[in-house]
C-alpha cells in the first residue's frame, strides 16, 4: 500500500480514478469469481448426472445448451481476471513515477476489452439458456397431461437436476452483468473527471 505522501503527490483526478478501479475491480473480482465456482460446481455435477442417467434419450438442446453455458463460464473467468487487472492498474495509477502510469487511452482500451470479455460471455450464455430452457419446454410439453407415470419414462420429464442448470446460466449471466456493469461505471467516472 502507498504511503499517504505518495497519494498526496498525485493529481487529484488520478488519484480518486484509482480509488475507483481498486473498488470497482475488488466487487467485481470477487462477484464474478463466487459466481463462477457455483455456477461450475453445479454444471460439473449436472454433466456427470446427465451421463449417467438411466434410459434416457438424448436431448439435443440439454448438449448444445451445456456447450455454450461452459463456454460462457469461461468467458466468466476470463472477465474475472480482468476485473483483477483492475485492481493492478489501480496500483499503477498510483505509481509516485508519472512516466509508469499508464495513459488514459490505455485505460479506456482495459476497459473496452473488460466490456467484451463479459459481452461476449453473456451471449454465450444467453445462447446456452436458450437451448436449454427450449429444451426443458420440449420435455414439459410432451409430458401426458394427468396420465400416470411410468418408470420407464421417468426421464422424459422435468427434474430437479434439469433447474439446477438453468440456476448456473442465470448466475452465469447475473455475474457477466456485473463485470458489465464495473466496466461501464468505471469509464463514466473516468469521462466525469
Amino acid at each position: 500500500m502507498s504511503n499517504s505522501s505518495e497519494s498526496y503527490s498525485l493529481p487529484p483526478v488520478v488519484r480518486r480514478v484509482a480509488i475507483d478501479f481498486r473498488n470497482a475491480g475488488v466487487i467485481s473480482f470477487w462477484i464474478q469469481l463466487v459466481l463462477a465456482i457455483v455456477s461450475t460446481l453445479v454444471l460439473i455435477f449436472a454433466s456427470f448426472t446427465l451421463n449417467t442417467r438411466a434410459n434416457s434419450s438424448p436431448n439435443p438442446g440439454t448438449g448444445v445448451g451445456l456447450l455454450f453455458a461452459i463456454l460462457g463460464l469461461f468467458a466468466l473467468y476470463a472477465g474475472a481476471y480482468w476485473a483483477f487487472n483492475y485492481i493492478r492498474l489501480s496500483r499503477r495509477l498510483r505509481s509516485s513515477d508519472s512516466r509508469s502510469r499508464p495513459k488514459p487511452k490505455d485505460v479506456s482500451q482495459s476497459l473496452r476489452f473488460g466490456l467484451i470479455i463479459n459481452l461476449v460471455g453473456m451471449f454465450l450464455t444467453l445462447l446456452g439458456a436458450e437451448a436449454i430452457v427450449g429444451a426443458l419446454l420440449a420435455k414439459s410439453l410432451s409430458q401426458p397431461q394427468g396420465g400416470t407415470i411410468f418408470a420407464e419414462r421417468l426421464s422424459q420429464f422435468v427434474q430437479p437436476l434439469d433447474i439446477f442448470v438453468v440456476q448456473a446460466n442465470i448466475n452465469t449471466i447475473l455475474a457477466h452483468f456485473f463485470g458489465i456493469l464495473a466496466s461501464l461505471w468505471l469509464l463514466w467516472r473516468m469521462n466525469r473527471n
